[in-house]
């Protein structure tokens, strides 16, 4: 199989912090993708004034030695059930296969996450399609984790004011992301 090639890289997930809960059993991680890229925000009206808003990520994800394996965007999950909701993407860079997650969890918490950078998050799969060619890397992917983040978080200044609306700040980040799939499950889709 060829999931348990990844198994060989001996693949652990650093402690989380007491409000990021872990991914539950038999869900186990199958690879990691080291993230290098932007979070990508714009000045928009918020409440009574105005706060910088996420419009999308854009990042590369590579495996421990260099080769890439995914790129990481937001873009509509063509899940039917999910109405085309943007959500955070991630491609794989050879098959084109891509899986769309939800986030259902999520830790500020300064023990772990270092000053000025975003959350870690734990995203859960929303949809998932296969690559033109019928790849189908991404498609066995249940959960995905984003950990060790370093950067990303929106600036303290440029958007203050009203005339500063529109206004994009995009801001280098790094991250791990680690990736999970049921191995009880592997080629059934829906469950079946």
């Amino acid at each position: 199989s060829q999931s348990l090639a990844f198994h060989a890289e001996n693949i652990s997930v650093p402690p989380l912090p007491p409000d990021l809960e872990e991914v539950p059993p038999p869900h186990e991680v199958v690879f990691v993708g080291h993230a290098i890229g932007t979070q990508n925000y714009v000045c928009l009206p918020s409440g009574s004034g105005v706060a910088w808003t996420l419009f999308t990520p854009q990042a590369t994800l590579f495996r421990r030695h260099g080769q890439q394996l995914t790129t990481h965007f937001f873009s509509p999950n063509p899940d039917p059930e999910d109405n085309n909701t943007v959500r955070a993407a991630w491609q794989h860079s050879r098959d084109s296969s891509t899986v769309w997650g939800r986030v259902t969890d999520m830790s500020f918490d300064s023990n772990f996450v270092a000053a000025g950078a975003i959350p870690w998050l734990t995203v859960e799969k929303a949809g998932d399609q296969e690559g033109p060619a019928g790849g189908d890397q991404m498609t066995e992917i249940t959960f995905i984790q984003r950990l060790n983040t370093v950067g990303g978080s929106a600036p303290a200044t440029g958007c203050s004011v009203a005339t500063d609306v529109g206004n994009k700040a995009f801001v280098p980040y790094r991250a791990d992301y680690f990736f999970y799939e049921d191995p009880t499950q592997h080629g059934r889709k829906d469950g079946r």
